[in-house]
């Protein structure tokens, strides 16, 4: 496939597989980053370990070892409170944090996040067909995502977390003016307990637009957690260098 869709942000290779820290324990995620070593800069901290502790404790730790951070919680609530809690974690050095909701929730972000890079959520990688009709979203899951995403873009947050299989339309019709951060990657074949259910793999995100890969599982609960760290880095460079040598 040609490299139509690479990303052509000035982001450091390295930094573009974002791990998430998905334990539940804040020493389980400490280890897991010693662990880590050199072969992670980037990590993702969800409401599992949110619940678990001082997670602003653990963020400051990780800024003090030059790591990178994605807040994921989904803030969704009046918009008042989400700008405020965006306020509150923009002081907190992160980098990266998700919302949820409608025009007014992401104006409301917009307004207060700083130097934060604020996401707004368009479908979970969760979520097929089916569940989508459950929650009373009748449309295709591609115009869904695409209308959120044009939103999110006119309202002036910075990116979006979306499937790497909507990627590419999200590049075709919004050119690379917000960021991609992809969820939902298996280097290796989905399992049937999995409950990711749209999921790409390194290549494809890429190749189809992703600025940043999150990747959580595949690394987590490998025999070797810095030889897999390092493998989908490697297929990370694979992709970039190829498009460099293409050009």
């Amino acid at each position: 496939m040609p490299h139509t869709f690479l990303s052509s942000k000035a982001i450091p290779v390295r930094e573009r597989l974002i791990m998430a820290l998905d334990v539940p324990s804040i020493p389980e995620a400490q280890a897991l980053v010693e662990e880590l070593g050199g072969s992670v800069i980037f990590y993702k901290v969800g409401m599992e370990l949110f619940m678990s502790g001082d997670c602003f404790g653990f963020i400051e730790w990780l800024k003090q070892r030059g790591k990178k951070v994605f807040v994921d919680l989904k803030f969704f609530d009046v918009p008042e409170t989400v700008g405020r809690a965006i306020r509150a974690l923009s002081s907190k050095g992160v980098d990266l944090a998700t919302i949820h909701g409608n025009d007014a929730i992401m104006q409301s972000a917009a307004a207060n996040k700083g130097d934060l890079k604020v996401l707004a959520v368009t479908a979970l990688t969760s979520l097929d067909r089916g569940d989508l009709d459950d929650l009373g979203f009748k449309c295709d899951v591609r115009d869904l995502v695409l209308s959120r995403a044009k939103r999110a873009l006119q309202i002036g947050c910075d990116g979006i977390v979306s499937s790497g299989l909507e990627a590419a339309m999200l590049r075709e019709h919004l050119d690379h003016r917000l960021l991609v951060i992809t969820p939902g990657i298996r280097p290796v074949d989905n399992r049937e307990e999995d409950d990711q259910k749209r999921v790409v793999s390194v290549e494809m995100a890429f190749e189809n637009g992703a600025d940043y890969i999150v990747v959580g599982r595949p690394i987590r609960d490998a025999n070797d957690r810095r030889a897999m760290a390092e493998k989908i880095q490697a297929q990370i460079l694979g992709v970039f260098a190829q498009a460099s040598a293409s050009n």
